[in-house]
């Protein structure tokens, strides 16, 4: 009954709100930690350092993906995780007021990390054994849209909301309650999922024994490499968000760092009230765009195109940066399109991992190592941005990044795809 029960539960009541959860928390750890870092004192290149390196679990959950598959349900992981990581954001919201901080804080949020990356494994494999092909590529636009409503909502709303607690209550105090204010809804959408969440109806391997556990681990991995076109793949999908690696961590920093060190100078609310208001339609738009887009045309004739939308909005940037200007209009018009420009092209991207990568009898891990890989080409060059922008200065870091763009659009021109689209064959 209860299979029967799940079935009928329409996307539109789970994949927005699954995909929501899913952003909170790697936006949080990967953006809005680093303003409350940045007005609590730490250096950038402290903050881009340990606010990337605890993204690691994005990059190793392959590691523990095949697991998954073997014991409990993916609802379970998914409702578990949502809940751990909003008791977890509560804890960190009391340490903000400890003496050392800073390391504590970090340990809390890299634990948030192991919990957010083993959610996004339950919820893909979810999103995959649920909805079929046709499905999956109808629904990615809204997937895509609704993970970055979580990113328009914390880097918008609750950076506006700090900026206002700042002016209230202080630094500290008014970071605190942005921190329960994620615990709370992280809780609640844990919550939700548990009552309205399907299952893909394939029962966990129980009873297995480590030794028969460990084998299976291995035999997933072996298929993952032993696919067609991997290790391009591999490289395509570390490139394609390369760039991004870089400015992620920095342009939180460069708005807010004052003008005399070539920054623009910009208040929590001036930040929040950009991302919020310029950056989400731009966000919801684009990405709903591109999943019709791709949907009409099919993957393999959009991808370069995707691409170059991706890495394009880099310039306004690199511009705000080269002319600080004053108007508020205009910095908020380089959001928008760096904003659009990443929810159109991102979705490429996910479906690529989803159609091209992941099929075959593993695929929540397979799409997992292939999420983990890509999240690398972020992690790393993010732990690396805060010392490279420390050494060129804001005007020079952008150009810099303009450069890391070429490989990203070259590799993508010329991807093979192992799964033709079916207006292809």
């Amino acid at each position: 009954m209860e299979k029967l029960k799940d079935k009928k539960v329409s996307p539109v009541a789970w994949v927005p709100t699954l995909y929501f959860a899913m952003g909170m928390p790697f936006v949080v750890l990967n953006m809005v930690c680093t303003l409350m870092y940045k007005g609590m004192g730490v250096s950038d290149a402290q903050i881009a350092f340990w606010t990337s390196l605890i993204m690691l679990p994005w990059t190793l959950k392959p590691l523990w993906s095949p697991f998954l598959e073997l014991y409990k349900t993916k609802k379970f992981f998914v409702v578990f995780t949502q809940v751990l990581s909003g008791i977890m954001f509560a804890l960190v919201a009391f340490a903000l007021n400890l003496p050392s901080f800073f390391a504590v804080t970090i340990a809390m949020l890299a634990v948030i990390a192991m919990s957010g990356a083993t959610h996004d494994i339950a919820a893909d494999g979810t999103y995959m054994g649920v909805l079929s092909k046709e499905d999956q590529a109808k629904w990615i636009g809204w997937q895509g849209a609704f993970y970055n409503i979580a990113k328009i909502a914390a880097t918008g709303g609750l950076v506006y909301l700090a900026g206002t607690f700042i002016d209230a209550f202080g630094v500290t105090k008014a970071w605190m309650i942005i921190m329960l204010i994620i615990g709370i809804i992280m809780c609640l959408l844990g919550t939700y999922h548990f009552f309205i969440l399907p299952t893909d109806g394939k029962q966990a391997r129980e009873g297995m024994t480590l030794k028969q556990s460990l084998t299976e681990l291995w035999a997933v991995f072996v298929d993952f490499f032993e696919k067609k076109h991997i290790w391009y793949y591999i490289a395509f999908i570390i490139l394609y968000r390369f760039a991004e690696g870089f400015v992620m961590k920095i342009v939180p920093l460069f708005l807010k760092a004052s003008r005399a060190d070539q920054g623009l100078g910009m208040s929590e609310q001036e930040i929040g009230l950009c991302y919020g208001t310029f950056g989400a339609a731009a966000f919801v738009v684009g990405s709903i765009l591109a999943g019709y887009y791709i949907s009409h045309r099919g993957l393999q004739h959009t991808l370069f195109k995707l691409a170059l939308v991706f890495n394009l909005p880099f310039v306004a940037y690199t511009l705000l940066a080269l002319y600080q200007p004053d108007s508020l209009w205009l910095i908020g018009g380089g959001i928008t399109l760096e904003y659009f420009g990443y929810g159109f092209g991102f979705v490429g991207l996910t479906l690529f991992m989803m159609q091209q990568i992941a099929p075959g009898e593993h695929q929540m891990s397979h799409y997992a190592f292939a999420s983990g890989i890509m999240n690398l080409g972020v992690m790393l060059p993010g732990m690396i941005s805060g010392v490279v922008s420390d050494a060129l200065g804001y005007h020079h870091f952008f150009v810099f990044v303009l450069f890391c763009t070429i490989p990203a659009l070259l590799i993508t021109w010329f991807v093979p795809f192992t799964y033709p689209d079916k207006k292809e064959e």
